[in-house]
């Protein structure tokens, strides 16, 4: 099978950005892709990078809604599974969001971010509610799909917790800026959390110059054995493709020797 992460720039007008999005979306199910993934808030500007003000509320939308339908009326126009991230509104609270579609169009469900953060230039405490979907893998066309947004993926127990729930392949949304930490570190850490778990992560990340950061791009996906198999340019526009043989899942360390020769009834106490 052959994925795509969609790496692009966000400029100050959303409607825009989304008709990027379309067209990227097009252009990646001609050139095979059956999975078609973007980054984190890959429609807008980074709202986060400056402390909430007002009612942000206004800056988000439902899931499902507007860019929702419009990429779902395109997945089953293309058949292709497509994993978006949106700044969703239910009600009057907000969530980092990832909805995702199957090539059907339908809405399977949406992942939302469990770790919310506070820090210079990322001051998501003020947008985000911490979400309440739980770890939910998707049965999709393509196989089984989990989402790890951002933050979240700093996280063993929840990159653990996917596997247990069958995710044969894990999709990062992700703000990730340039010089953000030690260079090779972010992409070590995915490496070893497939090669923990056994399955295939692909972290698509944002690109482009907003205000007070400089997103790096660099996505990359990583097979069940930790290896990376292709990873996009740094500080460029691109779609990244890459091909993944599901049937690398069951045959990996993980699932043949690591999960198999779990002690969860040891782990309870140690674990807060």
């Amino acid at each position: 099978m052959r994925i795509a992460l969609v790496q692009q720039k966000a400029g100050n007008d959303k409607q825009e950005n989304v008709g990027r999005g379309l067209s990227a979306l097009e252009e990646a199910a001609t050139g095979g892709a059956g999975l078609i993934c973007f980054a984190e808030l890959a429609f807008e500007r980074f709202y986060p990078q400056y402390p909430a003000e007002g009612d942000v509320s206004q800056k988000a939308e439902p899931v499902p809604g507007p860019v929702t339908e419009q990429f779902a009326a395109k997945a089953r126009e293309l058949g292709v599974v497509v994993v978006l991230n949106l700044f969703e509104r239910e009600g009057n609270l907000c969530y980092d969001c990832s909805p995702v579609i199957d090539a059907d169009g339908s809405l399977l469900g949406k992942t939302r971010m469990i770790h919310i953060t506070d820090y210079d230039f990322f001051h998501e405490k003020g947008y985000y509610t911490p979400g309440d979907s739980g770890v939910p893998v998707y049965t999709t066309k393509v196989g089984n799909i989990g989402v790890a947004i951002c933050y979240d993926r700093h996280y063993p127990e929840y990159m653990r917790a996917l596997a247990l729930r069958g995710a044969e392949l894990v999709v990062v949304p992700q703000a990730g800026t340039v010089d953000e930490w030690p260079e090779g570190l972010y992409e070590a850490e995915m490496q070893v959390a497939a090669f923990q778990n056994g399955y295939f992560v692909a972290l698509c990340n944002r690109v482009g110059r907003e205000e007070g950061l400089e997103f790096a791009g660099e996505s990359f996906v990583c097979d069940p054995d930790g290896r990376v198999i292709g990873r996009a340019a740094r500080g460029q526009e691109e779609i990244l493709y890459a091909e993944v043989d599901l049937e690398e899942v069951g045959k990996s360390y993980a699932r043949q020797l690591f999960l198999p020769d779990r002690r969860p009834e040891l782990y309870a106490g140690w674990l807060g």
